[in-house]
């Protein structure tokens, strides 16, 4: 009796959090679901256990035959449990006129597949794969590759450059997935029994392996890592403690705390854009530090 009473209470609980992490990360949220003036390049990156998982493709205007540029990859966010590639569509078309190629992943989720974080992570990096296997027919400079995400996202965006070992069997595992930048949104770095360690018991006793800020190891790209000061999921002791690590091996990151702002405060909503474009402008700048797009932000 008292294990079905703690399975249910378990359940129950998972049930509680999908619904706040609906509420905190979509509610009152704008998202579009085009890019006016601009075409959309869909493609299938993998097919896996009857699933077809797509991508969504943007380019600069003009795209010249035999040029590659600097990509960025968008993973959304949605506690590994929902969400739609529409969350970060705004900034792929923006970026995309900043002369970027941008990428909108879709990926497997519990509410529409019935899988664990784990199977998410595969996805985010059989994606990285098959852009860089397809670098020249999609002018993608793979020198110059961007992971960003927000929230469930941003764990993704940082564990197809830090984590080694979860992997998609099925995928060509000499494609490494690392990228050269990381742009992360109110992230899911921790995942250890800790207090900032965000759903720890659902990563089991393997979460060293899916833990982003347990793996960052000397050469880990440069980061921009963006929070709001009262996200109720994500502390800012957890950015301050990935900045930390990332400076003890040498690697840049950068953490902006804005003020007064929660989880998701970066997207466009009902009644305002403006952290939407401050935020990007601020992207911008590093992405233009890093030396991927010139000028300045245009927004």
């Amino acid at each position: 009796m008292k294990n079905r009473k703690e399975n249910y209470f378990t359940k129950w609980s998972m049930c509680l959090l999908v619904m706040f992490l609906s509420v905190s990360v979509y509610g009152q949220k704008k998202f579009s679901s085009e890019i006016p003036g601009k075409e959309v390049k869909e493609l299938i990156y993998k097919i896996v256990d009857a699933d077809t998982l797509k991508m969504e493709l943007y380019f600069p205007d003009n795209v010249k035959k035999n040029k590659k540029y600097p990509t960025i990859v968008f993973y959304y966010g949605g506690g590994w449990n929902g969400g739609t590639v529409d969350q970060f569509r705004d900034q792929a078309g923006y970026f995309a006129s900043r002369g970027m190629v941008t990428v909108l992943v879709d990926y497997r989720v519990k509410s529409r597949h019935d899988t664990t974080p784990y199977e998410a992570v595969k996805d985010a990096k059989s994606a990285i794969r098959y852009l860089k296997e397809h670098a020249k027919e999609l002018h993608i400079d793979n020198t110059k590759m961007v992971a960003s995400g927000g929230s469930a996202g941003g764990h993704l965006a940082a564990a197809v450059a830090l984590l080694p070992s979860v992997n998609e069997s099925t995928d060509n595992l000499s494609v490494n997935t690392k990228v050269s930048a990381l742009v992360l949104y109110n992230a899911v770095v921790d995942n250890g029994p800790g207090p900032g360690g965000f759903q720890h018991e659902r990563m089991g006793e393997a979460y060293l392996t899916i833990s982003p800020i347990h793996n960052i190891e000397k050469g880990a790209p440069p980061t921009l890592f963006i929070l709001g000061d009262k996200d109720h999921l994500i502390p800012v002791s957890v950015a301050n403690d990935y900045k930390a690590r990332m400076d003890a091996v040498g690697s840049r990151c950068e953490v902006l705390v804005y003020e007064g702002q929660g989880h998701g405060f970066f997207n466009k909503r009902v009644d305002t854009d403006k952290y939407y474009r401050i935020t990007t402008r601020k992207v911008d700048k590093f992405l233009s530090s890093l030396g991927y797009i010139k000028g300045q932000p245009t927004l």
